[in-house]
């Protein structure tokens, strides 16, 4: 045993050994793990991380591509770190040694640097700015942290084995890639020379458990009237529009808004870029698009698969996010028995969202003029929610619009806010103030109320065409 040990010790380099016996002084390595979080600057600490990681690759491959799947040899792997630890002699106290060997599992066949944030519930967004940086959005707001990567090819490494395993690939004939990880969290890479700054990674985290409106409501997203109000809409089959900019909160209302289509016996069809939405109906199709390979065919969009849905029978469609020639064909849907649809768009207003509209169905390269454009819009969209990020970390629907005509004079499309977000500043806590308004005025047309009341809403209380909730 002793002999085959030092032939493995051999292999791996005299350097390596003279290395750990240099580094053995529990001092030096105890103040270098509590002082960096295991990212040291220290030459001699990365090449005992460097030693025992190179032994667990060498000697226990079985248990790697176990453990790479199953909770259970993950737990074993990191006995057996520890094991070699105490076996190799490098002296540290028992609770670094299992920090350290929690380290050298997630170096292994976690995520390195970043498994500590993918792990951490609270944290929704990473961003790897090159090695030296790395940003997390936390409660809303983005934060700067201490853990760093040893250098550029510790990034790629970790690129790598994120997309590795959906058959992607990241270089420099091919210097962008979009995945996710197994829990379905979003994933955007890009590297040199397309990005300046070094490799770059951004993960969008997958919610493990889905906010329903309730939830927002006590988040303060929205006021419990226009939950209710929205509510509604989805159960009367009212076509509803999410509009909001990055990072707003648009996939997290889309889903709280699915959540209340009725269990029955509609079938609902998902379509999105990457599966996001966890829809709790027993009849719910999900379909995702698929990006082109490494020769740049196979790409199947988002067009592609809502024409396809649409010979599925569908009840309802959602799409994920409407952002291109798909408006085209989603209008097409909404105005031609798939009444309930629902989907996102990017925009900073609720008028913003039906230019974007317009535009997108330009895209489709149809050629019709805008007020054919506009009328069709106003045929299939009822509601367009707008949702936005506030500096205190907030994320709000500021407000609920009816989609309403075309207004004869100038052929534009009036909307009418059914409540809105007003703004009042920020508290001492820096925390945003402000409060959430029903404009009562609003007139209903009758094709609204009979939508309402054909789905057995009656205890919406509409007198004189006002909605009351």
């Amino acid at each position: 045993m002793a002999g085959s040990l030092r032939k493995r010790l051999d292999k791996i380099g005299e350097d390596s050994k003279k290395t750990v016996a240099k580094a053995n002084d529990r001092m030096k390595v105890t103040r270098e793990i509590e002082n960096t979080g295991y990212q040291s600057e220290n030459k001699e600490v990365n090449e005992i991380l460097s030693f025992i990681q190179t032994r667990i690759l060498a000697d226990y491959p079985s248990i790697l591509a176990k453990a790479r799947s199953n909770d259970d040899n993950r737990s074993r792997l990191r006995a057996i770190v520890s094991q070699l630890l105490v076996k190799e002699n490098i002296r540290v106290e028992n609770m670094e040694r299992e920090k350290l060997s929690d380290y050298l599992v997630d170096e292994i066949i976690g995520y390195g640097p970043i498994e500590v944030f993918i792990r951490d519930s609270q944290v929704s967004e990473i961003m790897v700015n090159g090695s030296r940086q790395v940003f997390v959005e936390k409660d809303g707001k983005i934060q700067s942290t201490e853990i760093f990567f040893k250098d550029d090819d510790h990034v790629l490494a970790i690129i790598e084995r994120i997309v590795a395993p959906i058959g992607r690939r990241i270089d420099q004939s091919s210097p962008y890639v979009d995945a996710r990880l197994p829990d379905g969290s979003r994933v955007h890479a890009i590297i040199p020379p397309l990005s300046l700054t070094g490799p770059i990674l951004t993960i969008r985290k997958f919610l493990k458990k889905s906010i329903q409106m309730d939830g927002l409501v006590k988040l303060g997203s929205l006021s419990l009237e226009m939950a209710s109000f929205l509510n509604q809409c989805v159960q009367a089959k009212m076509n509803v529009m999410i509009s909001g900019g990055t990072g707003s909160g648009k996939t997290t209302l889309l889903n709280a808004l699915s959540g209340n289509i009725p269990d029955s016996q509609e079938r609902i069809i998902t379509i999105e870029d990457a599966a996001e939405l966890k829809l709790n109906q027993n009849h719910v199709i999900s379909l995702e698009c698929r990006p082109p390979n490494i020769e740049g065919k196979g790409e199947i969009t988002i067009r592609q698969l809502l024409r396809n849905a649409l010979r599925m029978r569908p009840d309802r469609i959602i799409i994920g996010e409407c952002r291109g020639a798909e408006a085209f064909d989603m209008l097409q849907a909404m105005n031609t028995g798939h009444s309930g649809s629902l989907t996102t768009i990017h925009a900073n207003h609720a008028k913003d969202a039906l230019s974007r509209l317009e535009n997108m169905i330009l895209m489709a390269g149809e050629n019709l003029p805008y007020n054919i454009i506009r009328e069709q819009i106003v045929s299939a969209i009822d509601i367009i929610v707008q949702q936005a990020r506030f500096a205190d970390g907030s994320r709000k629907v500021t407000s609920i619009a009816k989609v309403n005509k075309v207004l004869s004079g100038n052929s534009q499309i009036e909307l009418k806010y059914v409540y809105q977000f007003e703004v009042e500043g920020l508290d001492q806590q820096g925390r945003l103030n402000g409060d959430y308004v029903h404009n009562e005025d609003i007139e209903y047309s009758d094709d609204f109320i009979t939508k309402i009341k054909a789905a057995g809403l009656e205890s919406m209380q509409i007198e004189n065409k006002e909605m009351n909730t």
